[in-house]
């Protein structure tokens, strides 16, 4: 593995970490420029007001939220990560319209990320999510 790919995986390793001790500063620094692409949803979070929001989103109803990586990996551009996302529903959680109480239920999905870098910069570019939404509310109690 060449040097720029091992930087690339620890900040990656980096950013992971940081955002289970919501600190929010350090991993926005991870970025050169903030945005997450949620694939499923589709929902897109470009920039450092509109990335804060969903942290902020992302962390009010599991605010224990964590991760414990699997596997990790770099090539070209990219660096992949397979990993546990874990939590405890321990507050409100808004599902649309609906605010749902919560549960103290707790939830452990596998899932994968990509994490994009831009050509020979250690900075990220892009973080894409992968996993089935309904897989966390059914952990909690409130998916079929």
């Amino acid at each position: 593995m060449d040097s720029l790919s091992g930087r690339r995986i620890e900040t990656v390793k980096r950013h992971m970490a940081l955002e289970i001790t919501h600190d929010w500063d350090a991993v926005i620094a991870t970025f050169e420029h903030p945005r997450y692409e949620m694939y499923g949803s589709g929902q897109v979070f470009d920039g450092e007001a509109a990335v804060r929001g969903y942290f902020a989103a992302s962390r009010t109803p599991f605010p224990d939220q964590g991760n414990e990586i699997i596997s990790i990996a770099a090539g070209g551009d990219t660096v992949l990560v397979e990993f546990w996302l874990t939590g405890t529903h321990s507050g409100p959680l808004r599902l649309g319209e609906k605010t749902i109480a919560p549960t103290g239920r707790a939830f452990r999905v596998r899932m994968a990320a990509t994490f994009e870098f831009a050509p020979g910069s250690d900075k990220i570019i892009c973080e894409r999510p992968y996993f089935d939404q309904s897989a966390v509310l059914k952990a909690i109690g409130l998916g079929a």
